[in-house]
């Protein structure tokens, strides 16, 4: 389904706080992805709070997620970077690295980790993806994030508490 077309979430609460991590590195790119972001989270959900940490480059996204995560969990966090393929499986290992403490992250703080760290093979690809309009997973990221926020706020309201459950 066409991003347009998609339907738009349910209006979110007063309380919801997105937390948004970025790398630096590649910065026209991930500059891009959160500009994006912050626009369409403005537009879905016009009370949301955003906190923005930036780090160096998507090596260092996990283990500011984490200390995010740790400290003062928001309703969601979205991790952004742009990996430009080279010549050496570098990029691959710091993509499968990344991913793999990610989703590690979410399931163990069990908050929403909206991953939009990309991989690609060059700058045109990395283009279409964070300054482009068709493909833009800035945009994408932040109707997963109010997505999930709303998931995540049904789930609060129709799901009993287990406090020995951890």
């Amino acid at each position: 389904m066409s991003p347009a077309l998609q339907p738009k979430p349910r209006s979110i609460g007063p309380r919801a706080r997105i937390s948004i991590v970025a790398a630096k590195y590649n910065e026209q790119f991930s500059d891009a992805l959160v500009d994006n972001a912050v626009e369409e989270i403005g537009e879905l959900m016009p009370s949301t709070r955003i906190d923005l940490v930036r780090v160096p480059g998507a090596f260092e996204i996990p283990v500011a997620a984490s200390t995010v995560l740790h400290r003062d969990p928001p309703s969601c966090l979205i991790a952004f970077g742009c990996v430009i393929r080279g010549s050496t499986a570098h990029a691959d290992l710091i993509s499968r690295s990344v991913t793999d403490s990610l989703q590690q992250l979410a399931v163990k703080y069990r908050v929403p980790v909206i991953h939009e760290v990309l991989l690609v093979d060059d700058e045109k690809q990395a283009y279409a993806r964070c300054i482009g309009s068709k493909l833009n997973r800035g945009r994408e990221a932040a109707r997963a994030a109010a997505a999930m926020i709303d998931v995540f706020q049904e789930l609060n309201r129709t799901l009993p508490a287990n406090p020995d459950r951890r």
